[in-house]
């Protein structure tokens, strides 16, 4: 079975989010970048394919030369190879475009995607892809098991979670469950040594052209002052809520 696993390059949640140009670019300045958490959810499952099944896994990020540190984390967790498409992504429909050009030269089996990037949370990348290569989808995944070509899969649903079956080839919108944080891998020494070693291939993109354009980031708004309110004071907090929090 061919992997291939989508990793997004993206801001740590914890970083101190600006920007310039008149808010129209994101300040990159003395911001730590990270594997997409979906995405690192992801890598981790397929090496489990990897140890338990013999899988290959092959991982993949549109982005510029910036991206490849990233890269070559997800090689020192254990991705046997890297593939690096050479444009700076602007809109959801070009990363899917690249994706998919990856994926029918690679003729892989299993695509893993997080459902979403932490940094603009559009939900769409994995189901252009699907239908961009006639692969068979599924969004929210929080469980997965490949017997042959026979996949059983687990999704998050309102309320609950869902079972389904389905065939390879296919292409997985992956989250949390899919393996949980406790089973996250942290790159040892000897990996992140041999991932030096392991092949990085950087391939030029099939379109440079966009369908959208970013005009301008806007900050949330300030938090205000906390209120403490005296704990038998129960009139005033209800007036809070209900005439200054406007929540009742």
């Amino acid at each position: 079975m061919k992997i291939l696993v989508c990793i997004s390059h993206v801001p740590d949640t914890t970083s101190k989010i600006n920007f310039t140009e008149n808010d129209t670019k994101f300040d990159t300045n003395g911001v730590q970048f990270v594997i997409n958490p979906y995405d690192e959810f992801c890598l981790t499952r397929a090496m489990w394919f990897k140890e338990k099944q013999g899988a290959s896994v092959t991982i993949v990020n549109v982005g510029g030369p910036e991206t490849e540190p990233t890269l070559r984390k997800a090689l020192a967790i254990g991705a046997d190879n890297a593939i690096r498409v050479n444009v700076n992504p602007t809109d959801g429909f070009q990363v899917a475009k690249e994706l998919a050009a990856v994926v029918k030269n690679g003729e892989y089996d299993l695509v893993l995607a997080g459902k979403e990037s932490a940094d603009y949370n559009g939900q769409m990348v994995p189901g252009m892809l699907a239908t961009l290569t006639d692969f068979n989808f599924i969004n929210g995944c929080v469980g997965i098991e490949v017997d042959g070509t026979s996949v059983t899969a687990t999704r998050e649903i309102d309320g609950g979670n869902e079972t389904l079956s389905t065939r390879l080839p296919l292409v997985i919108g992956g989250q949390k469950g899919v393996v949980e944080e406790k089973d996250l891998r942290i790159p040892n020494m000897r990996g992140i040594m041999m991932a030096r070693k392991k092949p990085l291939e950087v391939v030029e993109p099939v379109s440079n052209e966009a369908s959208t354009s970013i005009q301008s980031f806007e900050k949330l708004p300030a938090k205000g002052a906390v209120k403490l309110v005296d704990a038998d004071n129960v009139d005033e907090l209800i007036s809070l809520l209900h005439n200054e929090a406007k929540v009742i």
